[in-house]
This record gives C-alpha cells, structure tokens and sequence, in this order.
C-alpha cells in the first residue's frame, strides 16, 4: 500500500526542524572565540613602543649626520645645485652670441620703460605696504615688453607638471624664437643703499612636482633699485646679473606652522 502524499505543512515543518539542527551542530562544532589577553595587549603595546623607536632613533641618526655636515657654513655652486635638482645645465650668459644680444637688449629696453611707468604718481606699486609685493608688478610689465619684441616670448614658466605658476623660481622664461635659446629671468626689488647687503635676498627651494626649470638655460636675476621712499617710491638704476657663477648657501632649519603648534592642547 502507497504512502499518502505530505502535505505542505508538514513539508515545513520538516525544513525549519532541519535548520534548527543545522544552527545548533555549527553553534557546537564552530572554533571557540578566544578574548584577547592582557598579556597579548601588552605584546602589541611594545611592539608599537618598539617601531616608535627605531623611527626616532633613525632621525637622531639623521640630525646628527646632518650637524656634522656644517651645511650652514658651506657653499655650493647655484648650477651644480640645479644640475642636480634639475637635470638641467646653467649655461653663462655670452654677449658674443647673436642670441644673447637680442634678449639683453630686450631686457635692458623693457627695464628702462618699466622703471619709468612705475615710478609714476598712479603708479600701483605706490598703493603697497610693502616693496615686497610690487615685483609682482615689474614681472607683468617686463613680461608684457620682452613679448612684444619681435623674434621673442616671455611667459611665466611651467611646472613638471606643466602647470603656469607664479610662485617660486624663476619668475619669467624669455625664448629666443629664432636660435631656441631660454633665458629664465628673476626680478628682484632691492634698495638703493642696500647693494652689498649680507641680507639673503635670493631663494631656491627645489620640489620635484613644482619645479620650473625644464630647460637648459641661461639664468639672469635683475635686481631693480628703488629709493626707499615707502608710499612714493622710485626706481633707478638696475643691475642684470648672471647666475651661472653664483655660489649660494644652504639654511637648514626645523619649522612649524600654526596648525602644527596651536592644535597641541594647554599644558594644565
């Protein structure tokens, strides 16, 4: 004689029965949960304690290596630097060379216009605060000069990156368009009576991603003298100088900013 057939309840009935039996044999047979042990916090306490070290021990290591160096007291060849930093070579300027004639003549001709146009009453650099702040000005007006010359361009140069920035060295790139010769140009603001100043005035911080020197390339700072007359002030005479023979100093120093000191609770 046949079974008669299960009927859907039981057949329900029967799975939930299974999954229960199924919950319980995992809930007996599954590995133990095991709480972590003081001792094993402990353990990865000083293996922390341990790394925080070994970084600290490595920077002493390195300040002390760094001391030793008297890298404050040392001098380095501004195009070595840059061949290093930069892969690129500072070549001197030569006044022989048809193209070297035609960017100095460039130069010489936008300095005396702009020195003019500047120390004018409307002028905007007289608006300042500070002197500082009015280079910004002689890099727009020399720019805007040295491109208009025929055979030339003057642009603000680009990053690795190749992202136009303003800040940082140098400040305008001149190409001679005939020969293909770059000349980086830096406009620098300098008091009358402060020419042989031992103040540092001239700044080179190399950054891989926005580094500006992408060419060989002759290097020649400006240094554009004004009276010192705040609020009034004059410009005069200038001085083209060639950086291929500079030797500059290094400042190492250890630094912090704001956010770095004032997000460090008060001592109780």
């Amino acid at each position: 004689m046949s079974r008669p057939p299960l009927r859907a309840g039981r057949i329900i009935g029967i799975i939930i029965l299974c999954g229960f039996v199924a919950v319980l044999a995992w809930g007996f047979t599954r590995p133990a949960k095991t709480p972590a042990s003081r001792r094993l916090v402990e353990a990865e306490k000083q293996l922390r304690e341990i790394a925080i070290n070994q970084e600290q021990r490595e920077d002493a290591q390195l300040t002390r290596q760094l001391l030793g160096e008297n890298l404050s007291d040392r001098r380095f060849s501004f195009a070595t630097i840059v061949l290093a930093t930069a892969d690129r070579k500072v070549i001197p300027l030569n006044r022989d060379l048809e193209s070297h004639q035609r960017v100095i003549r460039a130069i010489n001709a936008a300095l005396e216009e702009s020195t003019k146009e500047l120390s004018q009453e409307d002028s905007p650099i007289r608006k300042l605060r500070r002197i500082n702040e009015g280079s910004r000005f002689f890099e727009e007006a020399l720019m805007a000069k040295i491109d208009a010359e025929e055979g030339l361009s003057c642009e603000i140069p680009t990053t690795r990156e190749g992202e136009h920035q303003r800040s940082g060295y140098p400040d305008l790139k001149v190409t001679d368009l005939k020969s293909g010769d770059v000349f980086y140009l830096d406009p620098k603001l300098v008091e009358q009576s402060s020419w042989q100043s031992t103040f540092r005035s001239f700044y080179f911080e190399p950054k891989t991603k926005t580094l500006k020197i992408n060419d060989h390339a002759v290097h020649l700072l400006v240094g554009i003298g004004h009276d010192g007359n705040r609020g009034a002030w004059t410009f005069g005479d200038y001085k083209i100088v060639d950086l291929s023979e500079l030797s500059v100093r290094l400042k190492a120093e250890f630094q912090a900013s704001n956010a770095d000191l004032y997000k460090m609770e008060d001592p109780e």
